[in-house]
């Protein structure tokens, strides 16, 4: 019995049926009909009678015709058939070409209409009712497919059963404080009566915090993989449609779906695409149903029983403009922050990813986790799977070191490109500029150390260096002024060296005058302005109104342009300083095209300071060995 359930829950409807049904029936009316025979003339058909070959003769009173059948033909009578203008004098002219070896068998019928008058009509019929229902199956079927009308209303979400999850908290590296927070979740879903029996309330719903990529979509599967619970999962631009009330509809129908599987979990992704803040452009209405969908949610998840089993999970990285009514206390109680990986969290991802790929034995993790600071969670995987990637594609065995740096660069900085085509003048000016940005960095304490130097173009660059970041929690004013510094280092080199500057530090003007709107207009590092932040962390500052008068806004681009300048003229001290170091390393540059930490040290001499992130590393290598 079960078998034959399944069967028929794989039952699909195939249009091409209805073709076939039709032809069918084309071709039973072409068979059944009786103009099936061949048309003659009454003269032909005499002749046939002088010949002999007329068996039988059967005139259709009420039609005007008269159907032969001959006496040598295999065929389905009638074989013949004619237009009669006077039966009788047809019937004269048999018998008197008629003998007495040679007879006639001379008949009469009426023809019956009854079987075209219900071909006439059923037909249509049928092929109508067919149609209509494969329009009504396509209109109301499942929510996957497009068109269907019926199904509108229906949640999106995709149900991964608890057998089909295989994701446990084994399968996430790193994010330890953030799975410890969870594993509350868990262990209530796994045993609610531990709690319920003490008066405790479960809690409503968990939001997952964080930069893109940092794995809060794996952790909240690796929840449900864990408690063995259904995981109904979908965005939260699914629930936007361009019909009003649909939204709404799909949050009833998802919740509906959920409670009848409980325990379960309902996962939410990208949930600020329905949970921005509301009264925001109330005079356009344009988000009035985004509004009606969040009042929705926001009823459903305060609405359902406290032993309901239903747990609602989302994720986003724009938790700051979410509506408040949406993260209090009793709708989503926790806030899970995942932060990007730390050094040792890097180290345990590399591990992961690092298990499927078929590596040489030189490789250090360590080294690997070093060279990849700020780097989330998927940066990471991309980072193995092209390493393995420029491997295969240089016929190796096993995947080496080199392969990952490669993939490091190029995740990084782009594709390589040594075809283009760059005259000897240019390449000059971006070894200069490179060496800049070199020199300045190692010579002030704050800057971030250097990793490598290239002037082979990458992406859109003609030339990059790559640092070694300090993973800060706190910025003093002395460490974004060197950075600065550092960052103006290249176009201050142009100028120290050749008395003009080019385009090429545009990239560079960029980070330098948001780091320096940033000092003076949002962390109140500057002394003139005081301490005065206009930075709006709720989000409901309009873009168009600013909240400083005229002459304030003067007077922060005056203080802007002031902190670059200096910095500029501190990175051009610095250069005239070191001048012919530049020049050194500017023509290792331009002959290797390549250079890397070790190169720098031969030339300046080790690095005065050492960062906390370096001494923690010596310090892992040292344990490690």
């Amino acid at each position: 019995m079960k078998k034959n359930t399944n069967k028929m829950k794989g039952f699909k409807f195939n249009i091409y049926w209805i073709y076939a049904v039709i032809g069918v029936i084309f071709l039973s009316m072409q068979f059944l009909s009786p103009n099936s025979a061949e048309e003659i003339s009454e003269t032909e058909f005499l002749k046939k009678v002088s010949s002999e070959e007329v068996k039988k003769v059967t005139f259709v009173t009420n039609a005007d015709k008269a159907e032969v059948e001959l006496i040598n033909n295999d065929k389905r009578p009638p074989h013949l058939f004619f237009n009669v203008s006077d039966v009788k004098d047809v019937k004269e002219q048999i018998y008197a070409r008629e003998n007495e070896s040679y007879k006639v068998d001379i008949s009469s019928r009426q023809e019956s209409k009854m079987f075209e008058g219900i071909l006439s009509w059923i037909v249509p019929l049928v092929i109508f009712i067919l149609i209509w229902m494969f329009i009504m199956r396509r209109m109301s079927g499942g929510s996957s497919g497009g068109g269907q009308i019926f199904s509108i209303g229906k949640a999106k979400g995709k149900l991964i059963d608890k057998e089909n999850i295989k994701v446990t908290f084994k399968d996430v590296a790193g994010l330890e404080e953030a799975k410890e927070e969870i594993t509350e979740i868990v262990d209530f879903l796994k045993s609610p009566e531990k709690y319920t029996k003490l008066g405790g309330k479960i809690p409503r719903g968990a939001m997952l915090v964080g930069p893109p990529g940092t794995g809060k979509t794996l952790l909240a599967k690796a929840v449900a993989g864990e408690a063995k619970v259904p995981f109904f999962s979908l965005s939260g631009s699914d629930f936007v449609e361009m019909f009003v009330g649909v939204g709404a509809s799909r949050v009833r129908d998802l919740f509906k779906q959920a409670k009848e599987k409980a325990p379960s979990i309902i996962f939410i992704d990208e949930i600020d695409a329905i949970g921005r803040a509301r009264g925001k452009n109330a005079m356009t209405g344009s988000n009035d149903e985004r509004e009606n969908t969040l009042n929705q949610l926001l009823t459903e998840m305060d609405g359902f029983g406290t032993n309901s089993g239903v747990i609602v999970m989302a994720a986003t990285n724009r938790a700051d403009i979410l509506d408040k009514a949406l993260t209090r206390a009793g709708r989503f109680d926790r806030q899970i922050f995942i932060d990007l990986p730390d050094l040792v969290e890097r180290k345990q991802i590399f591990e992961v990813h690092l298990k499927p790929i078929k590596l040489s034995k030189n490789i250090d993790i360590n080294f690997l986790s070093r060279q990849t600071p700020g780097f989330s969670g998927a940066d990471i995987a991309n980072v193995c799977n092209e390493a393995a990637l420029i491997a295969a594609r240089k016929s190796k065995k096993f995947v080496e070191k080199q392969d990952f740096l490669d993939a490091v660069d190029r995740i990084i900085g782009g594709l390589e490109k040594k075809s283009k085509i760059i005259s000897p003048k240019e390449k000059k000016t971006i070894a200069y500029h490179e060496s800049g940005h070199a020199t300045v960095s190692w010579m002030l304490e704050h800057a971030s150390p250097l990793v490598k130097v290239t002037i082979v173009p990458r992406g859109k660059s003609l030339g990059a260096a790559w640092y070694l970041p300090e993973e800060r929690q706190l910025t003093t004013t002395e460490q974004m002024l060197d950075e600065m510094c550092a960052a103006l280092g290249g176009r201050a080199a142009e100028e120290v060296f050749f008395k003009k500057i080019s385009t090429g530090a545009l990239s560079d003007l960029e980070k330098v005058t948001k780091m320096a709107y940033a000092m003076v207009s949002m962390y109140g590092l500057n002394k003139k302005i005081g301490n005065i932040s206009y930075y709006d962390s709720s989000g409901q500052q309009s873009g168009f109104v600013k909240p400083y008068s005229e002459n304030r806004a003067q007077f922060i681009d005056n203080e802007v342009s002031k902190i670059i300048e200096e910095q500029y003229n501190r990175a051009k001290k610095l250069l005239t300083k070191y001048k012919e170091k530049v020049k050194n390393l500017a023509s290792e540059l331009l002959q290797n095209e390549v250079i890397f930490k070790s190169d720098l040290e031969k030339i300046f001499g080790e690095r005065k300071w050492k960062s906390y992130e370096e001494e923690k590393l010596d310090e892992i290598d040292r344990k490690s060995n």
